[in-house]
């Protein structure tokens, strides 16, 4: 009989429970994608059986219905997977658009191969428009969160800023819209136009331009006004504790 430990074994989360989690979060998945593309439902349905009627018609043509209707049920549930993820996906995208952030959120979607930055390298406070930066062996990718006729000047000085600290570097800039003018990209198609972008750095070279970027800094917190930060005094008490 094998031992316990002193401190007493912490016992293993149980299959049926983690099956209950898959399930649930898949339900979640689905009623998501479902209340933004109600089509959905459809397409699920006809990913579903559209792989077992078929095994059925071919079993009985074989003289084997069984076997290739199990084997259609099986395909079926993979195509119908592979239907929720793709709709799931556009459906979040859906969700996203119009919202401060969201290219950010469409970058880090980005799995391997680019170094994402999760806060804003550049903002513009009464606006809100927001600049994003990614980096990998394409170069340095600018993205602007906010209307493409706006944002733009704030991609020009941050292109301008990153070439002063990185020169002869390719700087890709672009903005989120419905891709009507030049680098504009519709925010779905966001992250695999960047994952497009032909390679021109190594990387070693990813890694120098990545370490000199790291000088710039980010974003400064605005100082309130009338407040002079070089004559603030902390508050001794909140420091003692009091």
């Amino acid at each position: 009989m094998a031992r316990r430990g002193s401190g007493g074994a912490t016992a293993a989360p149980k299959p049926k429970k983690q099956r209950w989690a898959r399930t649930r979060q898949l339900k979640q998945v689905y009623d998501m994608t479902v209340r933004v593309d109600p089509a959905t439902r459809w397409w699920l349905l006809l990913a579903f059986g559209g792989p077992i009627v078929l095994g059925l018609l071919l079993g009985l043509l074989v003289d084997h219905p069984i076997y290739f209707t199990i084997l259609g049920l099986l395909l079926g549930v993979l195509a119908a997977m592979f239907v929720l993820g793709r709709r799931a996906e556009r459906a979040a995208y859906v969700n996203l658009e119009g919202q401060k952030g969201a290219a950010g959120a469409a970058l880090s979607s980005i799995r391997r191969g680019w170094t994402i930055e999760q806060e804003p390298v550049a903002a513009e406070a009464r606006s809100q428009d927001m600049v994003f930066r990614a980096v990998g062996r394409g170069g340095i990718v600018l993205v602007g969160d906010g209307p493409p006729t706006r944002v733009r000047r704030l991609l020009e000085a941050e292109k301008r800023k990153v070439a002063r600290v990185v020169p002869n570097v390719p700087v890709h800039l672009f903005t989120v819209g419905d891709g009507g003018s030049e680098g504009e990209v519709p925010l779905r198609k966001l992250a695999s136009r960047v994952q497009r972008l032909k390679p021109q750095l190594t990387k070693q070279e990813v890694a120098a331009v990545q370490k000199r970027l790291r000088a710039l800094g980010g974003i400064r917190p605005p100082v309130p006004k009338g407040i002079d930060p070089m004559n603030a005094r902390p508050d001794r008490r909140a420091m003692r504790g009091r």
